[in-house]
């Protein structure tokens, strides 16, 4: 590998035109899983007001809002069908729907990536990596490209699970060796970065000297990309047991964590001008899916092991263990708070601080196996089970 010049690593907080509680891509407007809004309470009482359900198929999709409408995906009967509901009373404004295998391995199968909005557009991918973009308003097909055919790439073991990171005229896709970049207005591939098989993290952007690059893991490394030409900019080698690194990496600073459950662990890495250098690697959060948040100089996030997925606070600058809470697959936070949604259908609220474990409410949401991160927007927490449950809760401040 070519070594480069280090260039000034920080955080890049790309703009983004959405309404201020709005949940629009994987991870938020921000992309770090936290939100700016305060319009919501966990003071539910005997429990929090559901506002509606509904059943949009199989799979592990989240879900995103925009503009009043929500988008996610399933699979039925091998063919994944986009939805696009009424945020506020659940009731369906259009849908597409495709042939795409449902393709069970060692679980039920069904749809992985989340759906990615962009003003007028939704940016969809699929396991086999067929990409959709769609009209918001109506569903209409504007293009559709095989990714992984069209760049000659190895599919990965559970398909393409990443989210669509779009920046100006580019689409960004965790997909080849070192992902791909498509042109927004046409599917077209903009470059790709070779035939390997992809990891399932979504690119993050970070800045450089020279403008800015992408972070994303690949199947046995996590890697730097420059976002103009695909070129590899550092790798740091990183194998898991089936290939399985998910959580997106969290850039802060010259720092990075990476985290991959199937007891693998954590690292903090740093960068320096031969390249990411390891602070500290152990086992206190081993993230399988969903990636933890960082909050101040603490990491909230999923410790997994053979038997259980576990809340965890860990501190960032050593990787010691603070406290650990409830059984939980997938989280976000919001006012000093995370929203955590538990493996088998609970849905936690707990105290987003490192002095202990504080769970300030509970609520049942639905029976069914959930990997799928909550989404609290515009005073509304949207959960997703597994086999197709979808649940709004009304948790506005009255």
């Amino acid at each position: 590998m070519k070594r480069t010049r280090l260039f000034l690593v920080v955080f890049l907080g790309m703009a983004f035109s959405v309404f201020p509680e709005d949940w629009p891509r994987w991870r938020g407007p921000s992309l770090n899983g936290i939100s700016t809004e305060k319009n919501w309470s966990s003071d539910w009482g005997s429990g929090p007001k559901v506002a509606w359900r509904g059943n949009v198929g199989l799979g592990y999709s989240s879900v995103v809002v925009a503009d009043g409408r929500l988008f996610t995906q399933g699979n039925i009967r091998d063919q994944d069908t986009v939805y696009c509901l009424d945020a506020v009373t659940g009731k369906e404004i259009w849908k597409h729907t495709y042939a795409e295998k449902t393709d069970p391995k060692y679980y039920q199968g069904g749809t992985s990536a989340t759906p990615t909005v962009d003003g007028k557009v939704v940016i969809t991918v699929a396991k086999s990596g067929l990409t959709h973009c769609l009209d918001v308003a109506t569903g209409r097909v504007l293009w559709k490209q095989d990714v992984l055919r069209a760049i000659g790439a190895k599919k990965p073991t559970w398909g393409l699970a990443g989210s669509a990171l779009v920046i100006g005229n580019a689409i960004y896709l965790n997909a080849g060796s070192n992902g791909v970049a498509l042109n927004k207005q046409t599917g077209a591939v903009i470059w790709k970065s070779g035939n390997g098989a992809a990891g399932y993290s979504t690119p993050v952007p970070y800045r450089t000297q020279a403008g800015f690059a992408l972070a994303m893991f690949s199947e046995k490394a996590v890697v730097g990309v420059d976002s103009t030409n695909g070129r590899r900019l550092w790798q740091y080698p990183w194998v898991t047991k089936y290939d399985m690194n998910a959580p997106d990496p969290i850039i802060v600073g010259r720092h990075m964590f990476i985290t991959s459950g199937y007891g693998h662990g954590g690292a903090l890495l740093e960068f320096t001008n031969a390249g990411p250098r390891k602070v500290w690697e152990n086992k206190n959060m081993r993230a399988q899916m969903n990636g933890p948040i960082l909050i101040g100089q603490h990491l909230y996030g999923i410790d997994g092991d053979a038997r259980r997925f576990t809340l965890k606070c860990i501190e960032l600058a050593t990787g010691k263990e603070v406290w650990k809470g409830d059984n939980i697959s997938g989280l976000m936070a919001a006012d000093g708070k995370l929203i955590c949604q538990g493996e088998t259908g609970t849905l936690y609220i707990v105290a987003a601080s490192p002095k202990s474990y504080r769970k300030l409410a509970q609520a049942n949401v639905f029976r069914d196996v959930s990997w799928s991160t909550p989404v609290l927007a515009n005073g509304r927490i949207y959960c997703r089970g597994g086999k197709g449950s979808l649940v709004c809760l009304d948790v506005r401040k009255q």
